[in-house]
């Protein structure tokens, strides 16, 4: 009988370890975070990517790009997006895959590290907060203090100037309707990104960006920031003014689907959420709702 009990034992273990060795491992997903223009890595950005951290209990970082608020400002987009590509590739924790946080203009270089960084890891979920996706249509709100000064005057001057192009970053996605020829001539980067000039749309930028699994569009209902506020949710005004303003699916870049943001929709992958609060001002409860969900999602 012992012998009988024994082998039916053995069996049991035998057949135990080959269904163990069926099931996934299930591991949580690593996220970074962008911060916004005027920010940096330290401090209160530290605390949110630490709280997010804790919430989901994946791990988190915060990207910086250069020197923080300096170059949050001087730095080319492009050169931002060079910058965070290469910082990615060298990230290992990273190389099966990650999920994205970005603040403001955070999440023009987190698009530029999706669409345009070859031979990276994949993105899974992509959460926006207050991103300026379809451009802005006035300079953006800056606190006191020189760098803001010096950046705004340059600004003010000619935005479309290739030297002002080339040093104060938010140029980048400043779009003004009614001077389209000079936006898609002479801005050099919210174009390529958008894939909005009809001769040198690339589809490899579509493609990476519509094999996101969820992007969360999150859109502050009192932002005085961005102009209009609805282009969190890629909304925007027409080419030739400021008469009405096109809801996402009314614009050309969704309508003709120059992004994937069309393909994403179709599948149900992306979320239009609309919190109350003035710029990236979210309330705790709204993080817990519509950010730590797609921080806790793991990868089998």
């Amino acid at each position: 009988m012992s012998n009988i009990l024994r082998r039916r034992f053995g069996f049991f273990l035998t057949v135990t370890a080959v269904l163990l060795s069926m099931v996934p491992v299930i591991k949580s997903i690593p996220f970074i975070l962008f911060h916004g223009i005027g920010d940096k890595c330290s401090g209160g950005v530290g605390n949110f990517t630490q709280l997010l951290s804790n919430l989901s209990g994946s791990s988190g970082s915060c990207l910086e790009i250069g020197n923080g608020e300096p170059d949050s400002w001087f730095m080319p987009l492009k050169e931002q997006a060079i910058v965070a590509c290469e910082k990615v590739k060298e990230m290992k924790e990273l190389s099966q895959g990650y999920n994205i946080v970005a603040q403001s203009q955070g999440n023009l270089v987190a698009r530029g590290l999706i669409e345009f960084c070859d031979n990276a890891p994949p993105v899974f979920n992509y959460v926006s907060l207050g991103g300026p996706h379809a451009g802005i249509a006035a300079i953006p709100k800056c606190a006191s203090g020189p760098i803001c000064d010096i950046a705004e005057a340059m600004m003010k001057l000619e935005v479309y100037n290739d030297f002002v192009q080339d040093h104060i970053a938010p140029s980048g996605f400043v779009k003004i309707p009614g001077e389209m020829s000079k936006y898609l001539k002479h801005s050099k980067y919210l174009p390529k990104l958008n894939n909005e000039r009809p001769d040198e749309r690339n589809s490899t930028f579509k493609d990476r960006f519509a094999s996101l699994h969820n992007l969360v569009l999150v859109m502050f209902e009192d932002d005085t920031t961005l102009i209009p506020k609805e282009t969190s949710w890629f909304g925007y005004y027409p080419d030739d003014g400021f008469d009405i303003l096109l809801s996402t699916q009314q614009t050309k870049l969704y309508i003709e689907d120059w992004i994937g943001l069309k393909t994403l929709d179709d599948a149900g992958k992306v979320k239009y959420v609309s919190v109350s609060g003035d710029h990236l001002n979210i309330a705790y409860e709204d993080v817990v709702k519509y950010v730590v969900p797609y921080l806790i999602q793991s990868h089998l």
